[in-house]
């Protein structure tokens, strides 16, 4: 199929749903590289999750960034003899399109990351049936837990269309399987839906929520997260650099360059959003309590490990010997696995320069920070901001 249009005016396609934070992110940077590229003319329309995401018929285009999760919509995309991007994590028989997805192990791993951290030594996840990147997302999941020791219980319901739980699902059998849990309990998710759905089954059943059970979504989105009775923690899905990839791909695709796109490339999470569901610390000692308190709200000083002590009311051999006990590193070892994921969740969100990051996170100069990066992350700040 020719190209419609100059290089300039690009007409392009963007079948996701409007309905979600994600998709809106996906659609946010799509529009950005196509702003760069001198105004692409993007094609969307207000869909939901499971609605149909159809070009309309005769629509001449030069290319379309989907997802495409049902072979329909595939087949019409093959009729149609233009570029496509894919940005499904639905894997569909004899679809080869190139993808930009989400990295649904990363995003495991820092939600085992956070609730680890905040002290939690039971968990358990709510997973969804007969969905391939659930199942992987949930055995990312189990994966970190085992490497540092610990099981994962797990209940498992049949969804009622895509990835979400039926509204007349048995809060009151859900709520049971928590309730049989050893306290305090983690409890992480593939979506908010299905966090939303454990929230209900807690207060159903009279778990308090975060301190007997805290609840992490495995994707963000905003308005469900906010508007639950306990609002909902989420790991934050990079959806707007997915968008941009998935366009600057595209645009390659577009100008025929050989060669010039991978099969796959999977976008890390940019952090977790912090809400009211994981906020408790699954410690039972105080001063461990009022030390990790202390590191998080004032990491970005010149803070050091007597400081902490101070603040905790113990010493600092006694604050040592209760780290390594409890958490297995020492003070110094959290004061800077803190900054480092800081720095990081600022370079990934924000454009402040590298060395206004390094300041606000307690590094003493932008080079310190970088090797730091290297050493812990494997990546330098800049890499960091890129996605890669």
């Amino acid at each position: 199929m020719e190209s419609m249009s100059t290089n300039s005016s690009r007409r392009v396609a963007v079948l996701v749903d409007t309905s979600t934070t994600w998709g809106r992110d996906v659609i946010s940077g799509v529009h950005r590289y196509g702003s760069g590229e001198g105004g692409w003319q993007l094609f969307l329309e207000p869909r939901g999750m499971d609605q149909r995401r159809w070009l309309p018929e005769g629509w001449k285009g030069d290319g379309v960034v989907a997802r495409v999760g049902l072979p329909s919509l595939a087949k019409q995309l093959n009729a149609m003899r233009v570029p496509v991007m894919n940005v499904s994590a639905i894997r569909l028989p004899k679809v080869e399109y190139p993808r930009v997805v989400a990295d649904q192990v990363e995003a495991a791993n820092l939600g085992a990351a956070h609730l680890l951290d905040r002290g939690f030594r039971n968990f358990g996840y709510f997973s969804l049936l007969g969905l391939e990147y659930v199942m992987d997302h949930q055995l990312a999941f189990q994966s970190a837990l085992r490497m540092g020791g610990h099981d994962c219980s797990v209940y498992a319901v049949q969804p009622e269309i895509g990835a979400e739980p039926n509204w007349n699902l048995d809060l009151k059998r859900l709520g049971k399987w928590l309730k049989q849990l050893p306290k305090p309990l983690a409890v992480f998710t593939w979506n908010s839906s299905s966090a939303r759905e454990v929230v209900y089954a807690c207060s159903l059943a009279g778990l308090s929520i975060p301190d007997e059970v805290a609840v992490l979504s495995g994707t963000d989105d905003e308005l469900l997260c906010k508007v639950s009775p306990v609002p909902i923690s989420a790991v934050k899905q990079n959806a707007e650099l997915i968008g941009f990839r998935a366009a600057e791909a595209l645009d390659r695709l577009m100008k025929g360059v050989d060669g010039a796109v991978a099969e796959e490339v999977k976008i890390a999470p940019s952090g977790v959003v912090v809400r009211r569901s994981t906020e408790h610390l699954a410690l039972e000692d105080p001063a461990l309590v009022k030390a990790l308190k202390f590191i998080r709200e004032c990491y970005g000083g010149s803070m050091q490990v007597e400081d902490v002590a101070r603040q905790s009311g113990v010493s600092r051999r006694l604050l040592e010997q209760k780290f390594q006990e409890q958490l297995k590193r020492t003070p110094a070892e959290e004061i800077r696995r803190v900054r480092v994921e800081r720095a990081a969740e600022m370079m990934r969100q924000t454009g402040l320069p590298v060395a206004v990051v390094a300041e606000k996170c307690g590094f003493s100069s932008p080079e310190y920070m970088a090797v730091t990066f290297r050493r812990e992350l494997g990546k330098t700040p800049m890499e960091m901001r890129a996605g890669e």
